[in-house]
């Protein structure tokens, strides 16, 4: 089992790297350049380049999410990591790990609606959800703080890999053959790929500390005033502190010129 989680959590890193390092790519790079681009350039260059890029961005998603799967599979539950210390395993516990893995349907939901006209709005509501559950992984699920990180983190990629796979890429395929055959693409379509590529780019941050739970036990409660049952407070701050971070990276990117 040990030599299955180390190969799993080396194939696990590579392939995020794979799909991570696209993904800024797109947001804080290609973006930014095809402003820049007119349309017979755009012809030329985004039937090339995309689909290429697009290719290593998708599968590296897959196979993050799959060799993901597995490591919990071994570390998190076979390896009992997922409940805090002296906890059982009950009803609340199963529902908050299908509530992890499902969480997906909810966010898909309300981006698709109308509250997602209305930015700030859906980003609150999204935020106040997202606590909530967070809450309920230590109320409810009995987690420890490993275990909470950790399907946090499966409810980030989960919702992130879904947005490659099933609303980036479709778009983009249409939006690819629309730009090599001269004409102008969906606005939708250029909007809805946009809209969860930059989601992706803001989750994939906290997502990040998720994965690296076990360094991070200073922030597992009794530090900084925090009770050692409301260490998910700190999580959220996280949450925040990373999604600021990524507001710069995009304000930066903007400003980034070529020679």
């Amino acid at each position: 089992m040990e030599g299955l989680e180390a190969i799993f959590r080396w194939l696990h890193v590579f392939a995020g790297i794979a799909w991570i390092g696209h993904l800024y790519f797109f947001n804080f790079v290609n973006g930014p350049l095809q402003g820049k681009l007119d349309g017979p350039t755009k012809k030329l260059v985004v039937p090339e380049l995309m689909p290429r890029a697009l290719y290593w961005f998708r599968w590296g998603a897959a196979y993050t999410w799959i060799t993901g799967f597995l490591l919990l599979g071994l570390v998190y539950y076979m390896g009992q990591q997922t409940l805090a210390t002296g906890a059982d395993w009950s009803g609340g516990s199963i529902i908050m790990i299908a509530v992890a893995f499902l969480a997906f349907l909810v966010y898909d939901a309300i981006w698709k609606s109308g509250i997602a006209a209305n930015l700030r709005a859906a980003v609150i509501l999204s935020f106040v959800i997202l606590a909530v559950i967070i809450a309920l992984f230590v109320h409810l699920g009995n987690f420890s703080y490993r275990g909470t990180l950790i399907h946090t983190g499966v409810l980030f990629g989960t919702i992130m890999a879904f947005n490659v796979w099933f609303r980036i890429w479709p778009a983009q395929q249409k939006i690819i053959r629309a730009v090599k055959n001269g004409e102008a693409p969906d606005a939708n379509l250029v909007k809805l790929a946009g809209m969860r590529s930059r989601h992706n780019t803001y989750m994939s941050l906290p997502l990040l500390w998720t994965m690296i739970g076990q360094h991070t036990t200073y922030f597992a409660g009794g530090n900084l005033g925090i009770p050692g049952n409301y260490f998910w407070i700190s999580l959220l701050l996280v949450i925040i502190i990373g999604w600021h971070i990524i507001f710069h990276c995009y304000k930066k990117s903007a400003k980034v010129q070529g020679f």
